[in-house]
């Protein structure tokens, strides 16, 4: 509930501090004193736009507060840790206007988007003012409001999140379809570069080897020539190994007689070792090797053929049977979409065929609900001083398909007049029957209102006397509920409220002063005499006044 308001060099309003109290509160004072100052500065706290005009005059800026208690409201209270802006139970909003233009929105001293403080400000109060767009008005909440007095917001938050689940499937399916020719181009060329690669007969043992056993073979005649000369110069009578080995036997001896030179003598007796290894190594590479021009051709047009596939696959030849696995692993890919397709289609039949037994279960009740609300709303209107007017919630159906909250929409149609036709409630022209309109709806839907604080302003307007009473009745009734303020002319209303407050205004050197005023229990009897007999207070008005006051207790 709104529980504190302040407002500062704002057009009319130099300085202004409110405390409000729950229950109903009144606001009374003469015409033009400026009583529509305070839904504007609760406007703009609220998110509305405002602009340098609005400036009070010789002033930088002008500034708005309000305070909300939201201890007891879980809905504000989620709203503001979504935006991480809670408070401990408490709502501040703070709006600065410069007279440059600029503007400023904070929530508990954090600076937030105009976006923002609105979409907290439809959460704290709904005002019912005349001309107002309202959020009665709006589509969205005509269901949301159907759907709390039949109780069934549970219901259709399951069925949304059956619907949210049936489109992501259907997104995902048409992301499918729409990806299948490419795909069937696609395991078209990769079942030819498979067919293609398994055709090449591909081994590991080839591929790592291919290469070196080409260039062997190319140049067979050349190596013969060289592993033969070195052989020769190894194994010659005067060569390296005989030479070692004489060494070697010699070095031995003297190391008998020294055994500094033992080690020596290893060394140099290893190296011969070693010598005679490589001759007989050099002799089986040299009888492994032959001059076949037809292998080297061969050898030539494989590697030909495997340089080939590896361009076509961007890659290196020990590459090739890589490329091959991740062809094979491609096409498994693809195979399985078209499979995935298959089972996706069938969990969005599955997920359609829930949806319709939830929406028309939503669709039974919602229909009982509607005409219960439809007759309690116009029986409350018919004593609100609306005679011969109607109000009908509408369930138009949808289109064929699956959708958010259902099979049909819910508007709210009224007639004014007996002889009138049926209308949206947004095309009703009279601000006075949209207030009491409003007004009716909300006491009847009490227990499923959707905010905290209701505000309306000049709910009285065409009516008098029996029907005045009745709405300040109905408004303090609504006050059980929520916090009411009600902005009025009539006596009979102002009478009911728990807290009244005046707005006067004075000329004063700087211009125009507005101010308001909480009265005590003395200054609202002489408030309430005002308004029933005028300028001047007779004793007879301000006996009329006190009883008026105590019968509305």
């Amino acid at each position: 509930m709104l529980s504190q308001l302040s407002v500062k060099n704002l057009a009319v309003v130099e300085r202004l501090d409110l405390s409000f109290d729950s229950g109903m509160s009144t606001v009374t004072g003469e015409t033009g004193a400026g009583k529509s100052i305070l839904l504007q500065a609760l406007s703009l706290a609220l998110g509305r736009r405002g602009d340098s005009t609005l400036v009070r005059h010789g002033k930088d800026k002008a500034e708005i507060s309000a305070v909300f208690d939201v201890a007891q409201h879980q809905k504000i209270q989620n709203y503001l840790q979504a935006q991480s802006l809670e408070d401990e139970g408490e709502c501040i909003l703070r709006r600065i206007i410069s007279s440059d233009g600029r503007s400023k929105a904070f929530i508990n001293g954090v600076s937030v988007p105009l976006s923002v403080m609105k979409g907290v400000g439809e959460l704290l109060i709904d005002m019912h003012g005349q001309n107002e767009h309202q959020l009665l008005l709006r589509a969205d909440q005509q269901r949301e409001l159907l759907d709390t007095y039949a109780q069934i917001g549970k219901k259709c938050a399951a069925l949304n999140q059956v619907v949210s689940e049936y489109n992501s499937v259907s997104k995902q399916i048409d992301e499918l379809s729409n990806n299948q020719d490419l795909q069937r181009q696609q395991q078209m060329l990769l079942q030819h570069q498979l067919k293609e690669l398994e055709g090449a007969v591909l081994t590991e043992e080839e591929l790592n080897h291919i290469e070196g056993d080409f260039k062997t073979s190319a140049n067979a005649a050349s190596l013969i020539e060289k592993t033969a000369a070195i052989l020769n110069q190894l194994e010659q009578e005067s060569g390296a190994n005989s030479q070692l080995n004489s060494l070697s036997h010699e070095l031995s001896l003297a190391a008998e007689m020294d055994e500094k030179l033992v080690p020596i003598s290893a060394l140099l007796s290893g190296a011969q070792v070693q010598t005679q290894e490589s001759v007989y190594e050099l002799s089986n590479y040299l009888s492994s090797l032959s001059v076949d021009e037809q292998t080297t051709a061969e050898l030539e047009q494989r590697l030909g053929e495997l340089h080939d596939l590896a361009r076509k696959h961007n890659c290196q030849i020990k590459g090739l049977i890589v490329a091959r696995e991740q062809i094979v692993a491609q096409l498994k890919s693809i195979s399985a979409a078209g499979t995935s397709l298959d089972g996706l289609q069938q969990q969005k039949d599955q997920l359609a065929q829930q949806y319709q037994t939830q929406a028309k279960h939503l669709s039974q009740i919602r229909g009982e609900k509607a005409s219960h609300l439809s007759k309690a709303v116009t029986e409350a209107m018919q004593v609100l001083g609306m005679p011969g007017s109607m109000l009908k919630v509408d369930l138009p159906n949808k289109v064929s398909g699956v959708h958010y909250n259902g099979n049909e929409g819910v508007d709210f149609l009224v007639k004014t007049n007996m002889g009138s036709d049926f209308k949206a409630l947004k095309k009703v022209a009279s601000g006075g029957e949209l207030s009491r309109i409003s007004l009716a709806i909300s006491v009847v839907s009490s227990d499923s209102e959707y905010t905290p604080t209701l505000i309306f302003d000049e709910v009285d307007v065409g009516i008098s006397g029996a029907v005045a009473e009745v709405v300040g009745k109905k408004l303090k009734q609504l006050s059980e509920h929520y916090q009411v303020i009600c902005i009025t002319h009539l006596a009979q209303v102002a009478s009911f409220g728990h807290q009244h407050l005046r707005v006067s205004k004075a000329q004063q050197n700087d211009g125009a002063q507005t101010t308001v005023e909480q009265l005590t229990s003395d200054e609202r009897v002489n408030e309430v005499a005002r308004i029933l007999g005028g300028a001047t207070i007779t004793d007879k008005a301000r006996q009329a006044a006190e009883e008026m006051i105590k019968q509305s207790v």
